[in-house]
């Protein structure tokens, strides 16, 4: 009997503190662009787990670095940032992603979260021309954020998961929601990918961000990342989101 057929997952979110208002996403998906960007962020703005998100129902993983075990989706954040990164080793499978986002979504309404940067990296044949970051937003967000900033938007597609679940949300209220999306290959991880989404969230939110060192934590990373993207190529095609957002 697989999860699916045991019934509906859940996730929980536990929290020691409440998120800032800003919050700046990344999940596992192909490419691991967005998680890898986020992941580098935490790191380089040397943030401490503030609360994860528990998932019941769905096959998880338990990360560990030098034998100690962290949660697969993390809250992460410090005193002095008005920030919090929410980031998720976790694949979440396609049947299960629209409660994963819906308790995301939850947890942002609780907390009267106002503004929320999705990184994410998808598959889709391009050229060179579009080696660059694209978005998919809010009004609101587009207008609070994205005028000065060079990043075209997607020109047609769908959503899905906790990507459509927050930007349904953001069509429906105040919450400024937006999907910041680049092109991805197929190693893991698309350094060049997370690169972009790093400089285009650096110049939305004003944080100052030296990626130079990337690259090396990228090969210190690689196998790890590696071994995440793997399992997500070995899920059944029911399990994994399809490519449903075009140029």
């Amino acid at each position: 009997m697989t999860a699916r057929d045991r019934g509906e997952p859940t996730f929980r979110v536990s929290q020691e503190s409440a998120p800032s208002e800003t919050v700046i996403a990344g999940f596992s998906g192909f490419g691991l662009a967005g998680l890898t960007a986020v992941d580098y962020l935490a790191d380089h703005l040397e943030l401490e787990p503030q609360g994860h998100v528990r998932a019941e129902g769905i096959p998880s993983i338990t990360p560990f670095e030098e034998g100690r075990p962290r949660h697969p989706t993390q809250i992460l954040s410090r005193d002095g940032l008005d920030a919090t990164l929410l980031l998720s080793e976790l694949f979440v499978p396609v049947w299960a992603a629209d409660s994963f986002g819906e308790a995301v979504v939850d947890w942002t309404v609780a907390n009267d979260v106002t503004d929320v940067t999705v990184l994410s990296g998808i598959p889709f044949a391009h050229g060179p021309d579009a080696h660059r970051t694209f978005y998919v937003a809010t009004d609101d967000y587009r207008e609070a954020h994205l005028d000065d900033v060079d990043a075209p938007p997607m020109q047609n597609g769908f959503l899905d998961g906790a990507n459509a679940a927050l930007m349904e949300r953001g069509m429906e209220t105040d919450l400024r929601v937006g999907v910041l999306v680049t092109p991805v290959h197929a190693q893991a991880p698309d350094v060049e990918a997370a690169l972009r989404l790093l400089d285009t969230v650096s110049a939305i939110h004003d944080v100052p961000i030296d990626t130079d060192p990337l690259r090396e934590f990228a090969t210190q990373v690689q196998q790890y990342y590696a071994n995440l993207s793997e399992r997500i190529d070995r899920a059944p095609d029911g399990e994994r989101p399809e490519d449903r957002m075009y140029m």
